[in-house]
């Protein structure tokens, strides 16, 4: 049950972080609004973020953790082995470091002319020298957490996961401080400025997340001293599975990528209100898919190694499980009570009531996705474990097509709101791509106990979701009122929810109760 264990830790720490970030863009809202400076703040941010998971997360990751874990788990003994492993680390940061520093000179050298494209050709009023200054400001964030993510991968590998699922937690803290000086300092009466000051305290957070990181991984017994880049034979090893990977991360950076420029066409606003709905929406799939995801690729790899289909199939299996029964009620819960919960959340200040309503409109299509989502984190590990970074490839490129074809039919229509439901029905479609090759090359199936189990499941939430409609409008005027009522309505309305989805779960078998048992013994023999 190390799985669970695994994904225990790093979730809780995510979720940590994911308060900490709910409490940052409260604030973000409250103080910058869904105007110019909104809009051009969350522009700036998410231009580095697009190429950090491009080029750092889940490309690096998923062909470095498993090299990684070759050397470390190599014919040799114990000594030789960690020191091959650190060498090669130290390889790959050699020439990762001149790369990021080149590329994020050029980026930000032609950081004006991307601005220039996304702002609807310069005519979308967001494309000033303003909003080019903060990305450039914003803009080193990628060095540092490039950096940082290789780190984070050799913590990964020899499964310390709590440091690096903490390391967020150093973002929103820089973003939270800044916000809280400047509403002492003027009251947030310049949103310019106070822009400027949270994208400084972004790049700031980078360099410590890295440093939090390189810490740890030296308490862990590994060195760094940097040398001379050199293309080593074991450094190509991983070019030839990370170009493909890349490709792959860029299809989906590009979907978001797309985004940007879709969101650059619509009126202001639409950046923040997408960016607001979306902390929503990732509060569950980081705590969960991202957690799973993280914790199932080490594992998958050493049962692939050893030649074990049936250990990889029950990891892959129990993640699904797990993965799904704290997801699907996480997505209907986020639907029926997305109107309570953003405004209980983001109203106030400059955010006001009709910032809102669009808000939670985004939130409900948004969430449409989310057990996708969460079980594209899960299958893709299967392929990647498997050193084939070719085939989340192709099914990525066939999704993003499908997302740019349903951006084109529901943004008229809906605006944001049809923006974020292309993205969740796109996702559905790569999720079901994956699992039916996983499935065709007979290295994974959902035996019939897992798929009675998921449909259980759904038929729980549904009916959660039914009472929170239903309770729902009881606490309208508690949602806006004070710090207690909004407190208060909400965690009545969330907990009620919570209490008749594991009620009618338990009853309906949903929840596998021999595993629950199996865990609690392992526990109390432990003790």
């Amino acid at each position: 049950m190390s799985l669970v264990r695994h994904v225990g830790t790093i979730g809780g720490l995510t979720m940590v972080s994911r308060l900490f970030g709910f409490a940052r863009d409260m604030l973000l809202s409250r103080i910058l609004g869904a105007g110019l400076a909104g809009d051009a703040w969350q522009l700036a941010f998410q231009i580095p973020n697009i190429f950090r998971r491009l080029f750092a997360e889940g490309a690096f990751s998923a062909a470095f953790v498993p090299l990684f874990n070759r050397r470390m788990n190599g014919p040799g003994d114990e000594a030789d082995d960690r020191e091959s492993a650190e060498r090669f680390a130290v390889e790959v940061l050699s020439v990762l470091v001149p790369v990021l520093i080149g590329f994020s000179a050029l980026a930000m050298l032609a950081m004006p002319w991307l601005i220039w494209l996304i702002d609807d050709f310069g005519q979308g009023g967001r494309g000033g020298p303003f909003t080019v200054g903060l990305a450039r400001v914003t803009f080193p964030y990628l060095i540092f957490i490039s950096v940082m993510t290789v780190f984070a991968a050799i913590l990964n590998s020899v499964s310390r996961f709590a440091a690096a699922a903490a390391a967020p937690v150093l973002l929103n803290l820089c973003l939270i401080a800044a916000l809280l000086y400047v509403q002492f300092s003027d009251g947030g009466a310049d949103p310019q400025r106070t822009a400027w000051l949270v994208g400084i305290a972004a790049s700031t957070s980078g360099f410590l997340q890295m440093t939090w990181l390189w810490f740890w991984a030296r308490k862990a017994g590994f060195r760094f001293p940097l040398h001379r880049p050199r293309l080593t034979p074991e450094v190509r090893e991983l070019g030839v599975l990370i170009v493909p990977a890349v490709f792959g991360a860029g299809i989906y950076q590009l979907s978001r990528f797309l985004d940007l420029f879709f969101l650059g066409r619509l009126p202001e606003g639409a950046f923040v209100y997408l960016a607001m709905a979306d902390r929503l929406n990732q509060l569950p799939l980081g705590i969960i898919g991202i957690a799973l995801g993280t914790a199932i690729l080490p594992s998958l790899s050493r049962f692939i190694a050893r030649n074990d289909a049936g250990g990889a199939q029950r990891v892959q299996s129990n993640a699904i499980e797990l993965g799904m029964l704290l997801t699907i009620p996480a997505a209907v819960g986020l639907f029926f009570a997305a109107q309570p919960l953003t405004a209980a959340i983001y109203l106030g200040g400059k955010f006001d009531a009709q910032d809102v309503t669009a808000t939670a409109s985004t939130v409900a299509m948004l969430v449409v996705g989310l057990p996708a989502f969460v079980l594209v984190k899960i299958l893709t590990p299967g392929f990647f474990a498997r050193r084939d970074t070719r085939t989340p490839v192709v099914t990525a490129a066939i999704s993003l097509a499908i997302n740019l074809a349903l951006n084109l039919f529901l943004i008229p229509r809906m605006g944001v709101a049809g923006l974020a439901l292309a993205s969740g029905l796109a996702g559905w479609c790569n999720c079901a791509m994956l699992y039916g090759l996983l499935h065709q090359r007979g290295h994974f199936q959902i035996e019939s106990d897992l798929g009675l189990r998921i449909a259980r499941i759904a038929l729980a939430a549904a009916v959660m979701g039914g009472v929170i409609h239903f309770l729902a409008p009881l606490g309208n005027g508690w949602y806006q009122g004070g710090v207690l009522a909004r407190i208060v309505s909400v965690g009545a309305l969330v907990g009620t929810g919570a209490v008749v989805f594991f009620v009618i779960a338990w009853i309906s078998g949903a929840i596998d109760r021999s595993k629950i048992d199996l865990l609690s013994r392992r526990s109390s023999s432990q003790e």
